[in-house]
């Protein structure tokens, strides 16, 4: 377990740079005096250049371990958001979280592979693996007001520790999967690729994304204007959305063992339709109460996404774990211009009542779908781990 252990908190130390771009997002309001269209604009530029690497790097996991890329993707997560701060250029802001969306991009094809090699085909294993990215996120709204709130955005440069400390156990955890014999190779296995089902599976972990990412660049300055709380309460809602992913993932990787991936997949998708809806109408502080619901359904089947689709695509488990940990998420950004500019031309509620559709949306996508083995076999139908929700 020592590799897990090292992989999760590298991933925490990767991911908290997804969570600062959007924790800088109202920074980048009241300093710079960006209009929602153009703060969505900068979370966009961390997830458009991402998603077109993404399937690269996942490609060349499946032909090739490369975990020397591990550290040098952390370092340049880091890099690209300790820069974005630096500048008044609107031009070169956005080329800085361009810069951390590749690092970050580079990172999880490949430390997905080696995690799952470390897990052996443990759930659990690698819902610890994902726990660590989404403690990352979790802190990175504290980090963000650590630093930026007290030193403005000039500030971004003392970000880059993270990135220090996670090249560092990215390392560690490479000589250790390396001293059991489990980094040499790919983790590619034999079986039926199944491209329908991981299709079907992708569209619907865009579907999560898009609700996840819109959530995660207005939920602050949303909850700010509609609790009268400032900025307190906007960073609060920010921390239960990522700290409640936390708890969503444990949850979902135990779950998984006793009831099946795709049976709690769905679940979760519909109690994320009504979560979001109390996000968008509840009024008052139980609007908090919401998002941490919010956040528990978007999060539960995050692990259980990527290993479905390794399963999926047994002989592409890079490319599969480039798409499902990164891609879709990647995706998700590139919607975010679109609700800042409804904001701008309505208001932030009108803009977020569209994502209530979208993981219904997601769980009709999921329908006939069935369980697949560790290669790529289909389970039986009438088991289990294949009922519906």
């Amino acid at each position: 377990m020592t590799a897990i252990r090292h992989l999760s908190l590298g991933h925490a130390c990767v991911d908290v740079y997804q969570g600062a771009v959007a924790a800088l997002v109202p920074y980048f309001v009241a300093e710079r005096a960006y209009t929602y269209a153009a703060a969505s604009g900068v979370v966009l530029a961390a997830s458009l250049l991402s998603s077109v690497v993404q399937p690269l790097f996942g490609a060349l996991t499946d032909r090739w371990a490369m975990p020397w890329l591990l550290p040098l993707s952390t370092l340049t997560g880091g890099a690209g958001v300790a820069l974005s701060g630096v500048t008044g250029s609107y031009g070169l802001t956005l080329a800085a979280v361009a810069v951390s969306g590749v690092g970050v991009a580079a990172y999880h094809p490949e430390a997905a592979r080696a995690a799952r090699a470390a897990a052996h085909g443990s759930h659990t294993a690698m819902g610890w693996f994902a726990l660590g990215g989404n403690a990352g996120f979790a802190a990175a709204p504290l980090l963000v007001m650590a630093v930026v709130g007290m030193g403005g955005l000039h500030a971004t440069p003392l970000l880059v520790a993270p990135a220090l400390v996670g090249a560092a156990l990215c390392a560690a955890a490479v000589r250790a999967a390396g001293a059991r014999g489990e980094s040499g190779g790919t983790a590619a296995g034999s079986g039926r690729d199944d491209w329908s089902s991981f299709l079907r599976l992708s569209g619907a972990v865009v579907c999560r994304s898009v609700v996840f990412v819109g959530l995660s660049a207005f939920v602050s300055l949303y909850v700010r204007l509609r609790t009268e709380g400032g900025e307190a309460a906007g960073t609060a809602a920010l921390c239960v959305l990522y700290a409640g992913g936390a708890f969503g993932t444990v949850l979902g990787s135990r779950l998984a063992e006793r009831y099946g991936r795709l049976t709690v997949v769905r679940r979760s998708y519909v109690v994320t339709v009504a979560a979001v809806a109390g996000v968008v109408f509840v009024p008052g502080p139980g609007v908090h109460l919401c998002v941490g619901l919010a956040s528990a359904g978007l999060y539960v089947p995050f692990s259980l996404h990527v290993t479905l689709g390794q399963d999926y695509l047994p002989t592409r488990v890079g490319t599969a774990s480039g798409v499902t940990l990164g891609l879709t998420v990647s995706m998700g950004g590139l919607a975010a211009p679109a609700v800042g500019a409804l904001a701008d031309a309505t208001s932030l509620q009108v803009a977020l009542a569209p994502l209530i559709a979208l993981p219904l949306l997601g769980r009709l996508l999921l329908c006939g779908l069935r369980e697949p083995g560790p290669e790529g076999q289909v389970v039986p139908a009438g088991s289990g781990s294949s009922s519906a929700a």
